[in-house]
């Protein structure tokens, strides 16, 4: 039997595209991958980001928003940033951990332009299904670096 792969998924606030990328790596990949996320801040988890992901039938609803310093003393394989911001904020991790940035866009920013609920969930569910098909390709896309 294989060690499961420890990932973190960091953002800056781990309130939406970090936890959902979790969600999608414990529902997809739990038979590889141990999956984690956090912050470099704490934003709470985004309500919307529940909603999109429930329709898939992936809840989140259980996960909570946290800080990446709540997670010292885990030997994560791979941190993956999922936002330019924690990319460039990304603290240091000792030993082996591979840093990966995979940017994706920051659905609450993109929504504030919204006329509706169903237009601003649409950003949403977008980025929901971007972060689907990069966590389908894992582990292979973090050995190769994205």
């Amino acid at each position: 039997m294989t060690k499961k792969l420890k990932v973190l998924f960091l953002c800056t606030g781990n309130s939406c595209r970090s936890q959902m990328a979790e969600g999608w790596a414990r529902q997809l990949k739990g038979d590889v991958i141990e999956a984690y996320s956090a912050g470099i801040e704490t934003h709470g988890l985004n309500p919307n980001a529940v909603k999109v992901m429930v329709e898939v039938g992936v809840d989140i609803s259980g996960q909570r928003s946290k800080r990446v310093e709540e997670l010292k003393g885990i030997e994560f394989d791979y941190v993956v940033t999922v936002c330019d911001h924690a990319h460039e904020s990304c603290p240091l991790f000792p030993g082996k951990t591979k840093v990966l940035h995979v940017g994706f866009d920051d659905p609450p920013r993109l929504a504030r332009t919204a006329k509706t609920e169903e237009e601003a969930l649409a950003f949403y569910r977008r980025v929901r299904d971007e972060i689907r098909r990069f966590v389908e390709k894992l582990p292979g896309a973090l050995e190769a670096g994205n």
